[in-house]
């Protein structure tokens, strides 16, 4: 029987990456007590250290959708619906 694979938050991986980062423990021992092979800390680790700059590079514009991009989709759904209600007024 196989074992379910284990998902974890991303809270809980920027937390280990942090502990890592600090180098107050070794790998080994933050993998010991977040019970976590080692390998996957240190990748969590290199991810921290290569997105560190975008957080603080100001342009939280290209993170953050603008109110157009989240609702264009949706006026296009509408518009879609919109023709397919009276394609089926017409044949009815």
């Amino acid at each position: 029987m196989s074992k379910k694979r284990r998902t974890f938050t991303d809270k809980f991986k920027a937390k280990v990456a942090l502990d890592a980062v600090r180098s107050l423990k070794t790998l080994g021992e933050l993998a010991t007590e977040y019970k976590v092979h080692p390998n996957q800390i240190s990748q969590w680790k290199r991810e921290l250290i290569a997105h560190a700059p975008e957080l603080f590079s100001g342009k939280k514009s290209a993170l953050i959708k603008t109110e157009e991009q989240l609702t264009a989709p949706l006026y296009e759904e509408i518009g879609r619906l919109k023709m397919d209600v009276k394609w089926l007024e017409k044949k009815l």
